[in-house]
Order: structure tokens, then C-alpha cells, then sequence
């Protein structure tokens, strides 16, 4: 059973060196939605109407606040509490990942070199759940087909639509020349795609057929292909190209497929919109256990083993995406940004990692007993 033990502001090591600015302006970009109620409060209780008042006070913030305005922010209308998920006595009782958003080729239509597509929803595609789940089918499901007689399914899986299910359907909005990067675009969900007429777009997650998502990775450690130590984004790709004639069928085992849409890149510094409906702020934004977390909650994480650009990982960060391979209440996936060096910082992340909540005095003391 998850437990909330409280801390003071002196026991976050690394606190007062945190980027709370960055912090700050990614709060303020989900305070709009968070005053309004918009996002649902998880099982864990973190009660999204009690962060209304520090909502309305950040989107009162004018013009861009320093280090110790912003730390001051924080302290003021926040308390820390410890993330204890088992309620054992280890102090790192969490795990942290990476990811981030490709910048790769594309085009618009299909050509010699650009033959592998992303997709946008099927029309036969629907969004059910426990009322609308037809017997029989996984309960982890959130999507089916609607068959023409109007009974639901199981959608096809990766397999069947690389084999050729959505054939003649016109979804196709955008094509690539490598399979290997379009499957790590279905991995990290979004992308920038770089026209050759010098346009650039990004493409975001719009549905999925709903089957479970199996990392290749450890596919590729439990059968002896890799070490766990190898098997980063680097290592999987350097896999992918000297195995060409085993791609497809590794691919396939992860039957979890992805759907698209098309929006433009309106501020090339920040990423791709997330599941909280606000653009991702790169070492600011976490994806989070969606039926457990809050969205735009302030979580502060500090990593011991992990740093990038040789500083130490203890960053003030905000739940604004989700991912299905994000479970557990002291679990985050790091957005790193957009782009080759954030990816090969993304795909290096698997560490352990102690998460400190930051949550009104009010429901702190609801959340201590």
C-alpha cells in the first residue's frame, strides 16, 4: 500500500540548485486546466480541486520569474511528501525512464524512398470501457473495432496491419524511408517530420488498437541477445541493422499498435502535446501511471546514479503525459526533449529514483495519517 510520509524543504537534496523556473512555467502551462477541474483525480487520492488555489496564483504570475521567485512559489503554497510505495524502509523506492520526440525525415506522399507510413485512427476504431467492453475481451483494452452488424472486437494488432489490414483505407497522413524509425515513433509516441519542401510537422498520438505494449528490448535481454547493460536505444538499433532479416518478426511481438494526427510546430522549444492537453517541457513534464497520479501535479525527483550533462538528476518536474508502460505511484517516464541527443539521453534512462510529491498544506494532512 502506497504511503505519504512528509519532509521538509531541507531533506530534498539538490532542492535549492533545481531548475524551479523550468519547473514554474510547466505548472503554469496545466494551471488553466487544473483551476477548471479538468483533470480527474487518480486512485492514489491526490485531489485535483485541491490545487486550485496554487492554479490560480501561477496563472497570475506575469512575465518570467528567477531561480528564487520560483523556488519561492513552490514553497509557498506546497509541502513535500515522500512517496513510500510498499511502505518498506528503502529511501529510492521509485523508477524513472526517458523518452522524446524523434525529428526525422518524411513526406507528405508516398515515394520511392518514403514507403513506410503512419496512420491516422480507423473510422471502425472506438473507444470503449468497463460499461461498453464486450464480454470476453481483456479488460486492459480501451479500444475495439465496431464490426458493420455493430458488435465490438479485438482490433487488429501490428502484425496484421503491417501485413496489409488498412490497405485501401487512405488513413496513410504521413510516410518514412526507414522502418526501424517509424517504430520508434509508435515507441515514443509523437514526432517531428522534416519535409523536403523544408516544412516541418509533428505527429502525436491520436488512438491505439489497444493491445498490450512489449518492449523489444527486453525481448531482446531475456533471450539472450543483449545485455541489460546493451540494450539502451543505441544498442537496440545497432541490433536492428546487423539483424535486417529478424526485424519485422521482432517488431510483431509487440502488438501494440499506434494512430496519429497531424498538428504544426508552434513553439519549436517545447515538445509535443501530452496526455494533461499542454505542450511537454523538455527535463520538466513526466508521463505517469494515468489511473494513479494526477496530471499536473509538481513532483520533485532525484536520481542518484543518473546525470545528464554530468550534473546529478534532482529536478522539480510536472505529470503532464502518460504512457502504458508507466505503472506504479513512484514510476515517471522523463520527457528530454526533441531531437538525436535527446533521444540518446532518453534511451540511456532506467534508474532508480526517490519522488517527493509536492501537494497543498490542506491535503497533505489528509494524506498523512
Amino acid at each position: 500500500m502506497t504511503a505519504f510520509v512528509r519532509r521538509q524543504w531541507s531533506d530534498l537534496e539538490g532542492w535549492d540548485g533545481a531548475d524551479h523556473a523550468s519547473a514554474l512555467s510547466a505548472f503554469r502551462a496545466s494551471a488553466a486546466r487544473l483551476e477548471q477541474g479538468s483533470f480527474p483525480t487518480g486512485s492514489l487520492g491526490i485531489d485535483a480541486d485541491a490545487f486550485a488555489e496554487a492554479a490560480r496564483a501561477a496563472l497570475q504570475v506575469t512575465g518570467a520569474l528567477g531561480q528564487a521567485e520560483a523556488r519561492a512559489f513552490f514553497e509557498r503554497h506546497f509541502e513535500p511528501l515522500h512517496i513510500r510505495p510498499d511502505e518498506a524502509e528503502a529511501a529510492q523506492s521509485g523508477f524513472v525512464t526517458g523518452y522524446y520526440e524523434p525529428v526525422v525525415a518524411g513526406s507528405p506522399v508516398r515515394t520511392e524512398r518514403y514507403r513506410f507510413p503512419l496512420y491516422a485512427p480507423p473510422p471502425d476504431l472506438v473507444k470503449i470501457d468497463d460499461v461498453s467492453r464486450p464480454p470476453g475481451l481483456d479488460p486492459y483494452f480501451r479500444f475495439a473495432r465496431r464490426k458493420p452488424c455493430g458488435l465490438l472486437e479485438e482490433y487488429a494488432d501490428r502484425a496484421a496491419i503491417e501485413a496489409g489490414a488498412l490497405d485501401g483505407m487512405g488513413l496513410e497522413i504521413a510516410w518514412l524511408a526507414d522502418p526501424v524509425d517509424a517504430f520508434f515513433i509508435h515507441i515514443q509516441g509523437s514526432a517531428r517530420l522534416a519535409y523536403e519542401d523544408g516544412r516541418q510537422v509533428r505527429v502525436g498520438y491520436a488512438a491505439k488498437t489497444g493491445h498490450r505494449f512489449t518492449a523489444i528490448g527486453r525481448i531482446l535481454v531475456d533471450e539472450g541477445e543483449l545485455t541489460l547493460a546493451e540494450a539502451d536505444m543505441d544498442g537496440i538499433r545497432a541490433w536492428l541493422a546487423a539483424h535486417p532479416d529478424r526485424v519485422r518478426s521482432l517488431f510483431d511481438r509487440n502488438r501494440s499498435f499506434i494512430f496519429f494526427r497531424e498538428t504544426p510546430v508552434e513553439d519549436p522549444v517545447l515538445g509535443p502535446v501530452g496526455a494533461a492537453k499542454v505542450p511537454l517541457t523538455p527535463l520538466a513534464s513526466i508521463a505517469v501511471d494515468r489511473e494513479l497520479a494526477t496530471f499536473g501535479v509538481p513532483y520533485f525527483i532525484a536520481a542518484p546514479d543518473l546525470a545528464i550533462d554530468g550534473v546529478p538528476f534532482r529536478r522539480l518536474m510536472v505529470a503532464q503525459d502518460t504512457g502504458s508502460a508507466i505503472l506504479g505511484p513512484a514510476r515517471a517516464d522523463i520527457f528530454v526533449g526533441s531531437g538525436d541527443a535527446a533521444g540518446r539521453i532518453a534511451g540511456r534512462i532506467r534508474h532508480a529514483a526517490d519522488f517527493t510529491i509536492l501537494v497543498p498544506p490542506a491535503l497533505a494532512a489528509r494524506l498523512v495519517r
